[in-house]
């Protein structure tokens, strides 16, 4: 099995930065410390070091798996969790991971065994029943939610896990059309999330803001001429079909798809730093390099914010903003349970004022670079696929084939909160679903509706 590093040359570098006198657990100790802080680059010197080592530990098998995956490199972070597994057998969290992993690698039933398994060990690791819940789960085995729903799951519960618990009960409810009953686990999940974790609203429009008036008034020197491969950047509000296109454009097998990482804004902030003495593009280019494509997609959906960035900036660029029926767009947020990085999603009012604010910035870019963004309606592309679809091929200049029809069947790997739907035909079951829920959504219809766009959106 590879090393946790590239190669033997770096493995060289890692051992020439770390004290050789540390002992296993102080090398252990430092990794997790680095690790716990967000410092994941010198945390997995640490574990590279304890490796060549010769050391065992399932804990950093596990964390180097949990790096790779973030990575977006899944089979590597498959391997490395198998093998902590390996070393302890009983161990429920990798088990979860794994579930997690095999269900991006579109390997559900594996990934339902592996959650099971999980509940086995400790039927008290709440994730996994969401994980579960988020499955099109086999009726085989139903004690786990003969759990889930026990009177008794939810006592001497943190608040994590009663969120966890809560946003299960509702994924299952919302499967059995019991939408009531499921509405109020949401809000019970989402209250107690908000509770923890902060709405970040204010912060999310104030930088919307403030970067649509930063690339009104950067003035565009070009420092030289560039031949650079063709740039999609698909960009939007969360749940708003965009797994869906990156999934139809990836069936062309020139096309590299970047995931959700965060490449651009990073490329930014460096290009400031040198006081724009290069071209923006010489920084983002400089990390997808070593793709060595044709054509990425780049699918960090807040680039929204940076499209005129992006329009000015990056030669060969082309931008897709996805969008669906508000009301649709919100209830799909705040069933989501976002990991990290839109606290605003457990606060209807908060994800209505984020979704207009993402609207009329990018009306705002429109006006300004119209032949570099196309618009994607959701509801049209799930209802008319054949019209929709060979109209955006053709927009991005590429020749038709049938097989952006069958986005179903692609292989691919999919990490994002649409890793299970996105395996299923395009179909249209999920337009107008805002109206099971309506009666919960009405902070969030209040807010729309101001919008003389959305006036006359009532039920």
């Amino acid at each position: 099995m590879k090393g946790f590093g590239d190669n033997n040359k770096s493995k060289i570098k890692v051992n020439e930065k770390i004290q050789s006198n540390l002992n296993k657990e102080e090398i252990l100790n430092k990794a997790f410390q680095c690790h716990s802080r967000g410092n994941i680059a010198e945390a997995s010197k640490y574990y590279q070091f304890f490796i060549n080592q010769g050391f065992k530990d399932h804990r950093v098998f596990l964390n180097c798996g949990e790096i790779l995956k973030d990575l977006g490199k899944l089979k590597e972070a498959e391997i490395w969790i198998r093998r902590a597994i390996e070393i302890k057998p009983d161990y429920a969290l990798a088990y979860n991971n794994l579930g997690t992993i095999l269900t991006s690698l579109n390997k559900l039933k594996e990934a339902e065994s592996c959650f099971h398994k999980v509940i086995t060990i400790n039927p008290n690791l709440t994730a996994t029943y969401v994980n579960l819940a988020n499955l099109p789960y086999s009726e085989v085995n139903k004690v786990w939610q003969s759990k889930l729903f026990s009177e008794s799951f939810l006592k001497n519960k943190s608040k994590n896990d009663q969120l966890n618990i809560y946003f299960a009960r509702s994924n299952i409810l919302h499967k059995q059309n019991s939408y009531k009953e499921s509405a109020k686990c949401l809000k019970l999940a989402n209250q107690l999330k908000i509770s923890l974790y902060p709405s970040n609203s204010e912060a999310i429009i104030s930088k919307s803001e403030l970067l649509l008036l930063e690339s009104d008034q950067v003035s565009f020197i070009r420092k030289k001429e560039k031949n650079y491969p063709q740039n999609i950047f698909i960009v939007g509000m969360p749940r708003s079909g965009s797994t869906l296109i990156e999934t139809i454009i990836s069936m062309n097998n020139k096309v590299i798809d970047l995931g959700e990482i965060n490449i651009l804004e990073r490329s930014f902030k460096k290009w400031k730093e040198n006081k724009m003495k290069n071209d923006l593009d010489d920084f983002y280019m400089q990390t997808i390099k070593k793709f060595q494509c044709n054509i990425t997609t780049n699918k960090y959906l807040s680039n929204y914010q940076y499209a005129g960035i992006i329009s000015k900036y990056i030669p060969n660029s082309k931008i897709i903003h996805c969008f669906r029926n508000p009301l649709d767009n919100i209830l799909s947020i705040y069933r989501a349970n976002f990991a990290k990085g839109n606290e605003y999603s457990s606060a209807l009012i908060d994800s209505a004022k984020v979704y207009l604010n993402q609207e009329t910035v990018m009306n705002e870019y429109k006006k300004r670079f119209k032949a570099k963004i196309y618009d994607i309606n959701y509801d049209s592309l799930v209802t008319n696929p054949n019209k929709e679809i060979k109209s955006l091929i053709s927009w991005l200049g590429w020749k038709w084939k049938d097989q952006y029809l069958s986005p179903h069947l692609n292989p691919r790997s999919v990490s994002t909160a649409s890793n299970v739907q996105v395996r299923s035909p395009i179909n249209s079951k999920s337009i107008k679903g805002w109206k099971n829920y309506k009666e919960m959504l009405k902070p969030a219809m209040e807010i729309i509706t101001q919008d003389n766009k959305y006036k006359d959106l009532r039920y």
